[in-house]
């Protein structure tokens, strides 16, 4: 901060502001070089995790130029890694490669060997060669990398290890060969159990299931989830990722009430900031609210900066709720390539027996005796016999208790029964059950998710130290009860 106020104050010519932009960006990662260096020596994965957290923030600014010379700086230039990581880099300019060379030059020339400052190094080259989408060196690089890592068994890594296997899948998500690397993750994953690093495990886990989602592997999947150790989340953005396959799974698994569950739940934990994210969420947690029978408020679609990604979910909602079996249909095939993409479809095509139900239940609500040929009228079965189809539905809803009615097959009517009090039922009690259930557990969360100071529980106050803190309490309060005197 203090180098930026005095570049502002100086008095530059106008044809050199361009190249200060370079090495404002190198000083800051150098700083995060002594930030990481700093956490490794004090064994203080904060310090660690503040530092990816401000790489990210320079992620558009990098240059080949700018990581150029951070390499120069940060390793040797006869080493393995260095030679590596300079050969993914292309060659820019002589004159930035000067103003560079001689930037870093004058702030001297310390080569750092600790293999946090490498892991680093390879963490930058692979960002950079993802955001100039060069997916094929990337995947090189990725490979590299995580072979080095395997070598490293340090605490203090683990944060910066965790960033490069996410990496590591998405390079190969992108070039289309995720199920080259799966034998790999499971390796992985078995070794960050064994080395006890649980924010590896987290990830890799994720990354599992993401390649098993990704070629809909869903037993398997499961399979891995239900035998993998789980612990307390390290990562809320993890935790999110993690909740939101499980409800995925959950839902091709039909159990729909933990799968809604999960999904608004990931929705909810998610950053703002991650409104892709949180759209996928929305998405599945409305087909699923849909399975289920409930229908979404319309506040949900109408989020900011989701309401044109959730129009298609909101028309399929709409005729849901009607209950108009054609316009069902019609809303399905317009749509089609959105719920493609979404990997949705067949989802939506379970959704068709609800829209049947719902019509049922409004025709049973507005008619107290209606025969069968009217219901498959007025719900558009365009059958062979439509009135058989009729009565097998209407006697499979009776079943299932979605209405209370009555089939005459001597005269194929349907007789619905008078509505009765619902106030007379549990059905308040397990609503207002249900709600304080969700407050308890959101209570919980919140209270596991307060960050406490490190070893606090173990820091005894000694007798000096309770004195001295109760003497200064008497002070304070009585020059606060002198202040409210002279008010007065």
């Amino acid at each position: 901060m203090t180098q930026e106020v005095e570049m502002k104050e100086a008095q530059v010519p106008s044809h050199s502001v361009s190249s200060f932009s370079t090495p404002s960006t190198l000083q800051h990662l150098k700083d995060i070089a002594a930030l990481i260096e700093t956490g490794a020596y004090a064994k203080e994965v904060r310090r660690i995790v503040k530092s990816v957290r401000l790489t990210i923030m320079l992620r558009r600014k990098l240059k080949a130029s700018i990581l150029s010379a951070f390499l120069s700086f940060a390793l040797s230039p006869g080493s393995e890694a260095h030679s590596k990581l300079f050969s993914y880099l292309p060659k820019e300019d002589e004159h930035d490669m000067d103003v560079d060379t001689a930037s870093s030059a004058a702030q001297g020339s310390v080569k750092h060997l600790l293999p946090e400052i490498e892991i680093f190094c390879y963490l930058l080259v692979l960002i950079f060669l993802i955001d100039q989408k060069r997916y094929d060196e990337a995947k090189t690089c990725s490979s590299n990398s995580i072979a080095r890592l395997k070598n490293i068994n340090r605490r203090t890594v683990d944060v910066l290890s965790s960033r490069l296997y996410f990496y590591y899948s998405y390079s190969h998500e992108l070039t289309n060969s995720l199920a080259e690397i799966r034998g790999n993750l499971l390796a992985l994953h078995r070794m960050a159990t064994l080395r006890h690093d649980e924010l590896g495990q987290e990830t890799l886990l994720n990354l599992l299931l993401r390649n098993y989602l990704y070629y809909n592997l869903y037993d398997q999947a499961e399979k891995l989830r239900s035998k993998a150790p789980r612990f307390e989340a390290h990562s809320n953005q993890q935790f999110c990722r993690y909740l939101f396959y499980l409800g995925k799974i959950r839902t091709i698994q039909l159990e729909y009430t933990d799968a809604k569950e999960s999904l608004l739940q990931a929705a909810r934990k998610a950053p703002i900031a991650a409104r892709g994210f949180r759209i996928q969420c929305n998405k599945w947690a409305i087909i699923v609210r849909l399975l289920l029978g409930e229908i979404p408020e319309r506040t949900v679609f109408m989020q900011k900066g989701m309401k044109k990604a959730l129009s298609p979910y909101f028309e399929l909602t709409n005729a849901v709720r009607i209950g108009d079996l054609e316009l069902f249909k019609t809303v399905a095939e317009k749509f089609s390539s959105t719920f493609s993409s979404d990997r949705t479809n067949n989802l939506i095509v379970r959704l068709r027996h609800n829209v049947i139900r719902t019509g049922l239940r409004n025709i049973s609500i507005s008619y107290s005796r209606i025969s069968l040929s009217d219901v498959a009228k007025k719900l558009r079965l365009d059958s062979e016999n439509p009135v058989a189809d009729a009565e097998s539905i209407v006697a499979k809803a009776i079943r299932d208790g979605a209405i209370d009615a009555t089939i005459d097959h001597a005269n194929g009517w349907m007789l619905s029964k008078e509505t009765g009090d619902i106030y007379s039922t549990n059905e308040p009690q397990i609503a207002f059950h249900s709600r304080i259930a969700f407050c308890l557990n959101m209570h919980n969360d919140a209270v596991k998710a307060l960050r406490f100071p490190p070893n606090s529980h173990k820091e005894k106050e000694g007798a000096e130290k309770r004195r001295e803190r109760q003497q200064q309490e008497q002070e304070l309060a009585k020059h606060i009860a002198e202040e409210e005197d002279d008010d007065f």
